[in-house]
Order: structure tokens, then C-alpha cells, then sequence
């Protein structure tokens, strides 16, 4: 386990098209206190001022809703991952939906802009698009653009306004680096579910794709090997972000705000996270998009997430 974790815990919703995600966390601690585990009460945390007072307002950027109150949770974010990492502290994030991961990683890259990072995205969705070519103006799927710094301006829509581009580049640019990682220093795990526009950058970088049915042919301890031998060996430090929407819903639940079928059972989730976290390189890892008020099992999700957290970080019985 790791032993020098900080809890980030991050209600932001205001990147996602449902409702539900910001008590996504609330979810998990209770599933915690349900079960008798104290890990969140005997672990330092900080929270972030997730401006979800904004969803009462009318949406003025209909290519990247509410971006001008994501810019600020990116800052919020940047600065305390960013600390923690600069402290010798393991950033654990637990946020609503999946938006403010580029927030994470430009802290990252603030805390270390001459190291090389690699990503590993265990999620259903590709989340590449940007304003110019998502279909539904949801933030929550462009983290990677702004860590990537892509535009993808060949899929260009022409109905962003100058406003809107104006804060795409500020949002892009959190943590004063604008291409923040690599295409060759990506790797999906569980990725089923994308657009033409997000193949085509997936073609374009030949970026690495372990989906489902892959895992199976080749057997996770295999895909881990080859992601830290070949595929991120050239990185020096690596972000794994782990969204629960990667979970194959009819298996567990649809308490995420795009639930996927066919996707990672609980324990290939679990072995994976697992193996990740064990690697000296990985130095964060994000929780995202449990939405209880979509779970359609009571609080299964959210059960779920925390049964796998336990056992990426080792958690013995209800202590730490």
C-alpha cells in the first residue's frame, strides 16, 4: 500500500450531461462506514471548491458547458496536486465526473516539468474530443484534449465562438504547460465506446488500446508487463485514472453517467489497479463518476468502487 496518501475529494459535476456525480463521493464514504472501514476518517483529505452552485445558471458556452467555472476547479486542482507531490505525498482523487483530470495532471506537471509522463485511462470512453468536435458540449469528455493539447481542428464544427475558444486555451494551458503528455505516452485499458472523431486521433497517434476482449487474449499480468516495459518505459513518472464507467454495467450497475456494456469485470479491475499502484512510477491516482442517483442497485456502485480501492491499496479489514 501506499503509505503517504492525501485524499483529494472533489464534488464537481459541472463537467457531466446527468445529474448525481457530485454525491458520488458521499456514496463511497458511506459504502466505507457501512462496511466498518475507517480508511476515510484515518487519512489526511482536502476538498476542492466544486462550483456546482453554476448548474442553477444558464449555460453560456454551448461547445464546452460551464468551461469558465471548470478553468477554476482546474486551478484549484493543479495547486494541490501539485503541492502534495512537491511534499512527498501520494495524491489520491476521488472527484464527480471526470472533467477536472486535466486539472490533475497539470499539477503533475507542475511538480515535475522536466519528468516524462505517461497515462493510463481505464475508462470506457476515449475522452479526446474538444469544443470543435464534441457532439454534446460535456467537458467531461475532453480531459485528454487539454492534456494533449488537441483541437482535433479537422473535425472542426464552426460553431465555437471566440469567447469559448478563448477559455479552451486557458483551460488548456492550467499549470503553464499546454501539451502536458505525449500521444505515445497513453495507454487506454477498457475503451469501447467512442466517436469517429476520437478514432481518428486514436489512428492518427496509434495510441494503444487494451480493450476488454484484449485483456482476455492476453492476460493482465502480460498487458501490465508490456505497459511498463514497452509501451510507458520511456516515461519516468505515470498518472493511472481509473472512471467506473470501465466496469461493464450489466455486472455491476449503472450508477456512472454513461454506463457501457462489455466492459472490465470487478476482478480484472481489481488486479489491475492492483498491479498499477505497486509500480514505483505511478504517482497519483483518480476515482471518478460514481453517480448513485442513475445506480439501479442501491448503492452498488459505489460498493464496488470502494471494494476495489481496498484492494489497489492493500486496506486490511476496517483499518488502513
Amino acid at each position: 500500500m501506499k503509505n503517504n496518501i492525501t485524499i483529494i475529494l472533489n464534488k464537481s459535476e459541472i463537467g457531466a450531461g446527468t445529474r448525481g456525480a457530485s454525491l458520488g463521493i458521499d456514496a463511497l464514504i458511506m459504502a466505507a462506514i457501512t462496511k466498518g472501514n475507517y480508511f476515510f476518517s484515518k487519512t489526511h483529505s482536502l476538498t476542492i471548491n466544486d462550483n456546482n452552485h453554476i448548474l442553477t445558471s444558464p449555460i453560456q458556452h454551448k461547445q464546452a458547458k460551464h468551461i469558465e467555472s471548470i478553468i477554476s476547479i482546474y486551478e484549484d486542482v493543479c495547486k494541490n496536486v501539485s503541492q502534495l507531490l512537491q511534499d512527498k505525498r501520494f495524491p489520491l482523487i476521488i472527484s464527480g465526473d471526470h472533467a477536472s483530470a486535466g486539472g490533475t495532471v497539470a499539477g503533475i506537471k507542475s511538480a515535475y516539468p522536466k519528468l516524462r509522463l505517461g497515462i493510463i485511462w481505464i475508462d470506457a470512453h476515449a475522452d479526446l474530443h474538444s469544443p470543435y468536435t464534441s457532439p454534446s458540449g460535456n467537458v467531461h469528455g475532453m480531459p485528454l484534449a487539454t492534456i494533449l493539447n488537441e483541437d482535433n481542428l479537422e473535425f472542426d464544427s464552426g460553431d465555437v465562438n471566440k469567447e469559448t475558444k478563448r477559455y479552451w486555451e486557458k483551460l488548456k494551458n492550467v499549470g503553464g504547460v499546454k501539451s502536458k503528455a505525449l500521444p505515445e505516452d497513453l495507454v487506454f485499458i477498457g475503451v469501447r465506446d467512442t466517436e469517429k472523431e476520437e478514432d481518428h486521433l486514436i489512428e492518427k497517434y496509434n495510441i494503444t488500446n487494451y480493450t476488454p476482449e484484449l485483456l482476455r487474449q492476453k492476460g493482465i499480468a502480460k498487458v501490465i508487463e508490456e505497459i511498463k516495459t514497452d509501451k510507458l518505459s520511456n516515461c519516468d513518472i505515470v498518472y493511472v485514472s481509473f472512471d467506473v464507467d470501465s466496469l461493464d454495467c450489466d455486472a455491476v450497475s449503472l450508477g456512472t453517467g454513461t454506463p457501457v456494456e462489455n466492459g472490465l469485470f470487478v476482478n480484472e479491475a481489481k488486479e489491475i489497479l492492483q498491479q498499477l499502484l505497486s509500480w514505483d512510477k505511478v504517482v497519483s491516482l483518480e476515482i471518478t463518476e460514481i453517480n448513485p442517483l442513475l445506480d439501479d442497485q442501491k448503492n452498488k456502485m459505489a460498493e464496488t468502487a470502494l471494494g476495489i480501492l481496498e484492494h489497489a491499496l492493500e486496506l486490511k479489514g476496517a483499518g488502513i
